[in-house]
């Protein structure tokens, strides 16, 4: 199978944009993820797949935990912040973070923010994918309107292209 085509295939399929972090020894560690699915709501479990060579990838490894921010269309520099690898060391001086339980940090402006603690991992190829069980969940008051991501650039729910 080419990769190639199949990276092109995959830039058809339009997906929400994430933020997944997680705090070990008093650092935040983070990442822009697409891949993200529900699992299971009893009980409430979600997965992220992350590649192994992600800055983030172990520390969610060794803290045991994670947070999802789904990122709305106003959170897109944010995102494009958290996909420099020369900010990753600033990536959380950029927005406003809070915690819910575990203490993995979530955007506050985020639509929605899942708090979990990792219930399992199963490595596949290049990345793991890490099951979470939900913890806790902030749900956004605003307007929803979701930053997704579809042949190779951000775009808005609305459809606008901003």
């Amino acid at each position: 199978m080419d990769s190639a085509l199949f990276k092109q295939g995959m830039r058809r399929l339009a997906s929400g944009v994430s933020i997944v972090s997680t705090e070990f020894e008093g650092k935040r560690h983070g990442l822009v993820a697409t891949a993200v699915s529900s699992v299971s709501a009893d009980p409430p479990t979600l997965l992220i797949s992350i590649a192994q060579s992600a800055s983030a990838h172990n520390f969610i490894v060794r803290s045991g935990r994670f947070g999802v921010s789904v990122l709305s269309g106003e959170d897109r520099g944010i995102a494009e912040k958290f996909s420099v690898p020369a900010l990753r060391a600033r990536r959380f001086e950029f927005g406003e973070w809070t915690t819910l339980h575990t203490g993995a940090p979530l955007l506050a402006t985020s639509l929605v923010g899942f708090d979990c603690l990792v219930a399992g991992e199963t490595q596949v190829a290049s990345h793991t994918v890490f099951f979470g069980r939900v913890v806790g969940v902030r749900v956004s008051d605003g307007e929803i309107d979701p930053l997704l991501f579809w042949n190779g650039a951000y775009q808005t729910g609305h459809s606008d292209g901003s």
